[in-house]
């Protein structure tokens, strides 16, 4: 389901998440669980100077927020290009609030830089 399309979890499905996030990015927990249970994400990631890199990434998905997620992203459908991170559910599910938070306010469908940080297991700069 395209993000745009995607509808609020409801409460029950958002209150084991809400003791890990701050009331600012709990605003934004509803849709993100939502966009979670998809299991799946279709975006671009703007590159300096270039085109934009279009990209598929496809998580695991869990019930709790403790438990691990498994995502696997592929740039430019090249499978040489694809990646894998594995992380707490609570830190994915914060790298898709970042989603959904930037797709509302600039339109944007691409994960944060911390999340392409630690794919390519890189310090932030």
């Amino acid at each position: 389901m395209p993000i745009q399309n995607l509808e609020p979890a409801k409460k029950e499905e958002v209150t084991p998440y809400n003791p890990y996030y701050s009331q600012n990015k709990r605003n934004w927990l509803p849709l993100a669980l939502s966009l979670y249970r998809e299991g799946r994400l279709e975006g671009q990631r703007p590159i300096e100077a270039g085109k934009p890199v279009p990209f598929v990434a496809t998580w695991t998905i869990s019930s709790l927020p403790l438990e691990p997620t498994s995502c696997r992203i592929q740039f430019d459908g090249n499978a040489e290009l694809s990646y894998e991170l594995s992380s707490k559910n609570e830190d994915f599910m914060g790298y898709l609030i970042e989603v959904v938070r930037n797709y509302q306010k600039e339109g944007i469908v691409d994960f944060p830089q911390e999340f392409y940080s630690q794919l390519f297991n890189m310090p932030i700069t």
